[in-house]
C-alpha cells in the first residue's frame, strides 16, 4: 500500500505547487532550513534595534481533523485531474478501523474524516489542504513561515501580528481545522518597554522571553 501511496504523490507533486512558506515535506527543505529562516530574520531585526513580534501556533490533531470534502475540493482548485481525486477518495472509501482496549476490541467502522495515520500520502495531502485554506490570508501576511501543522506569524508591530493571527485562525477554521489555544505563544525581539500582550479572541497569549522553535 506505501508503495502505491508513494506513486500517487509523485503524481500529485508534479502537477501541484504548494507555497513557499510551507516548509515541511517539501523536496530540499527541511527543519534546518526553516531555523535557519527564523535565525536571519531575528538577527535581522536584533542587529537594526527593531521590533519584531512573532505568535507561534501549533493545529490540534491536525491530520485527525481535516474534512474530507475540503479535502477533494482543495485537490480540484489546486488542478489535480479528477482521475486523482478519485484514486485518492478509493482509498478513504475502503478504509476501516478498530479500537482496542483491555476488553478486547470494537467491530471494524467507517472514519468519516481526517487523514490516515502513517501513510506515506498524507502529508503531502495535509500541505494541500493547508495550502488552500490559507491562500488569501498569506497574501495579508507575508512574514508566515510553516512547517506541517507549525506556524509562525510575524510582523513589526503587536497589533498586526495580533490582526494576522485572528485572520489565520478565521482561515482555519472555517475550513474544519483548530488552532490550539493552549500551545500558541507570543515572542517580541528587542521588546521595548510596554509593549504589551497578544489576544485571541479576547483571551492573552501566552508571552515568553525564547521559543525553541522546531525543537
Amino acid at each position: 500500500m506505501k508503495l502505491w501511496e508513494r506513486v500517487v504523490e509523485a503524481r500529485l507533486r508534479k502537477v501541484v505547487k504548494i507555497c513557499e512558506q510551507q516548509y515541511g515535506f517539501m523536496p530540499r527543505n527541511s527543519t534546518t532550513d526553516a531555523i535557519f529562516a527564523m535565525r536571519i530574520l531575528m538577527e535581522k531585526y536584533r542587529d537594526g534595534q527593531r521590533e519584531l513580534h512573532c505568535v507561534f501556533v501549533d493545529l490540534e490533531k491536525a491530520y485527525d481533523r481535516v474534512p474530507r470534502e475540503e479535502l477533494w475540493y482543495c485537490m480540484r482548485k489546486l488542478g489535480v485531474a479528477e482521475k486523482y481525486v478519485r484514486v485518492v477518495q478509493d482509498m478513504y472509501e475502503r478504509s476501516r478501523t478498530v479500537v482496542r482496549c483491555a476488553v478486547g476490541q470494537t467491530e471494524e467502522f467507517r472514519v468519516e474524516v481526517g487523514l490516515h495515520q502513517g501513510s506515506a500520502l498524507s502529508p503531502f495531502l495535509f500541505a494541500m489542504v493547508t495550502d488552500q485554506l490559507t491562500e488569501e490570508v498569506r497574501q495579508e501576511s507575508p512574514w508566515t513561515m510553516m512547517f506541517a501543522d507549525d506556524i509562525v506569524i510575524c510582523s513589526e508591530s503587536r497589533e498586526q501580528v495580533e490582526e494576522n493571527l485572528e485572520r489565520w485562525r478565521f482561515a482555519l477554521e472555517r475550513g474544519g481545522m483548530k488552532v490550539s489555544r493552549n500551545k500558541i505563544e507570543y515572542m517580541c525581539v528587542n521588546e521595548r518597554e510596554g509593549s504589551g500582550t497578544v489576544r485571541l479572541q479576547g483571551k492573552e497569549v501566552k508571552k515568553v522571553q525564547e521559543f525553541k522553535y522546531l525543537g
